[in-house]
């Protein structure tokens, strides 16, 4: 029988940008990848926040396409001259980049003539990929081997993910369940979480504290992919609070347990 590890599907997102690492721009495109390849079982393992240079991305990418199943990519695949993550990626792969006959005349239907060089750039493709549909704005994003490369602007972004699912071979979808404990703090917390944690090695369980005008506590949240496990894992971690004295815990339902971290 295969492992839960060697049935995990897993992936790594890069963000690509000089804004993102001066803080100009805010990043809130990870959040909404990792929760929607969690729908299809997959994991994100990793993530990292790359500046707009050629060499570093495609080291990058390299590195992360060879470790993980699937690579999204994020930003740079606009009109202007440091714009380049398609070239990057066509350099990873060593491939050449093509103008994509479709997208330049979409661009022409949309603006009424034929599009300028910058804009044109946006219709390259590597050699072997294919289209991510953009059902928002502007051109499609693209996907060659194991490597989706989207937008960097939120609701571009969001909007292409919806071509991403279902090319992906998902793995079993993780379960997370909350166990909430409140007026008491980690210090308290940590042995029993800690026990039990090493009792379920397969399992993930962490503590996320809180602090607000009505009190603090801790969000622990147990995740997996056996829901007899996890639910077991639950009971026995509700046992260990309560053994050290702990009171005020509250098991939080499936729906807003997603919501505790």
């Amino acid at each position: 029988m295969a492992s839960q590890e060697e049935d995990r599907v897993t992936a790594a997102v890069l963000v690509i940008g000089d804004e993102i690492l001066s803080g100009r721009t805010q990043d809130v495109n990870l959040n909404a990848i990792a929760k929607y390849l969690g729908a299809y079982g997959v994991d994100l393992a990793e993530a990292r926040v790359i500046g707009d240079n050629e060499d570093d991305i495609v080291a990058a990418l390299n590195a992360l396409r060879t470790r993980y199943n699937y690579v999204v990519t994020t930003g740079g695949i606009g009109p202007t001259h440091d714009d380049i993550t398609a070239d990057c990626v066509a350099k990873a792969f060593g491939v050449e980049l093509q103008e994509d006959e479709e997208i330049v005349a979409a661009m022409t239907a949309r603006f009424g003539e034929p599009p300028n060089a910058a804009r044109r750039r946006m219709a390259r493709i590597p050699v072997g990929g294919s289209k991510v549909i953009n059902p928002v704005n502007g051109p499609p994003g693209f996907q060659i081997g194991n490597v989706f490369v989207l937008a960097g602007v939120p609701s571009i972004m969001r909007g292409m993910l919806q071509d991403v699912g279902h090319r992906l071979k998902g793995g079993k979808v993780v379960i997370a369940r909350t166990v909430r404990v409140d007026g008491f703090g980690e210090g308290v917390i940590a042995l029993p979480l800690e026990t039990v944690a090493k009792a379920h090695p397969s399992l993930s369980l962490g503590s996320y504290p809180f602090f607000s005008a009505d009190g603090y506590g801790a969000n622990l949240v147990i995740r997996g992919r056996d829901e007899g496990e996890v639910a077991a894992t639950v009971d026995e971690l509700v046992a260990a609070l309560q053994a050290v004295g702990v009171t005020n815990i509250t098991r939080v339902d499936a729906e807003a347990a997603g919501q505790a971290r």
